[in-house]
Order: structure tokens, then C-alpha cells, then sequence
């Protein structure tokens, strides 16, 4: 029984060190895109939006856009991002981010750095007291199945 008590969190710990993962490269891919200096007129070819949760739950929707630009190499770029904003239509001109070395990692999303940083802290905030707390029960777990089978005196 006790095998459950530290399978379940296990799984939960490697759930939340991948999306601590994402959070950062996400954050780091956005964030040199800003810095690289790279700037190139793109057209939006599509948006839609995607829903997620019903039922007992509640909804979520989520903007995407599909944005196609020339690299300044000549490359022909086609990239999507969700989150955008709710006023860029298709057909609209949007100016993106990219590097030169990974230009399909585009963003159409204007420098704010201090939102990033806000936006990323919260979630790594959120992320790692999920992650206090599977740790605190698997001990709390152990200790608890460790002194109903006398361990301790």
C-alpha cells in the first residue's frame, strides 16, 4: 500500500519538473528572440481557437495565429503562437522576433520582458509549491506507514 504513496507523487514530481521545464525554455526562446534585434514583416495566414474542459468543468478558450514571414537569409518562415492578441485577423501585417538561427521560433508578441518575468515567475512560484507539497507527502507518507509498523520507537 505504501508502494502508491510514493508511485502517485512520483509520477506528479515528473509531471511538474517537465511543464518547469517548458516554462523556461519558453520563456529563454521568447526572450532571445527579443534580444536578437531580427525584426521582419509577417502576414497572419490563420486564427482560430481551441477549447478546452466542459462538462463539470469550466471552459477554456485559447487564440492561435499561423504568421508566415521572409528570414532575412530569403527563407520563407511559417510559425504559429497561441495567446495572441484577439484583434490580429488574417491578412493582418504583424512585425515578429526571431534569431537568425532558429527563425521557425519566431514571436509575434511585442517585447515586455517584465511581463515575461512576471508571467514565468508566477508559474515556477505556483510550479515548485506543487512540488513542495508531493515531496512533503511522500515523506509525511513514509513517516506515517514507517510508525504503524513500529519503526519508531
Amino acid at each position: 500500500m505504501e508502494i502508491f504513496f510514493v508511485i502517485i507523487p512520483s509520477v506528479m514530481i515528473a509531471g511538474l519538473l517537465f511543464a518547469v521545464y517548458t516554462v523556461i525554455d519558453r520563456s529563454r526562446r521568447v526572450a532571445r528572440a527579443w534580444s536578437s534585434g531580427l525584426t521582419a514583416e509577417a502576414r497572419c495566414l490563420r486564427s482560430y481557437t481551441t477549447t478546452s474542459g466542459g462538462g463539470d468543468h469550466s471552459v477554456s478558450t485559447t487564440l492561435h495565429h499561423v504568421y508566415e514571414f521572409a528570414a532575412r537569409d530569403g527563407r520563407v518562415v511559417r510559425f504559429e503562437e497561441a495567446g495572441g492578441p484577439g484583434t490580429t485577423l488574417e491578412g493582418d501585417i504583424v512585425t515578429v522576433h526571431y534569431t537568425a538561427d532558429r527563425p521557425d521560433q519566431a514571436t509575434a508578441k511585442a517585447p515586455a520582458r517584465g511581463r515575461l518575468f512576471a508571467e514565468s515567475g508566477c508559474l515556477l512560484v505556483f510550479l515548485g509549491v506543487a512540488l513542495s507539497f508531493c515531496v512533503f507527502f511522500m515523506i509525511t507518507a513514509h513517516w506515517i506507514f514507517a510508525e504503524s509498523e513500529g519503526m519508531f520507537p
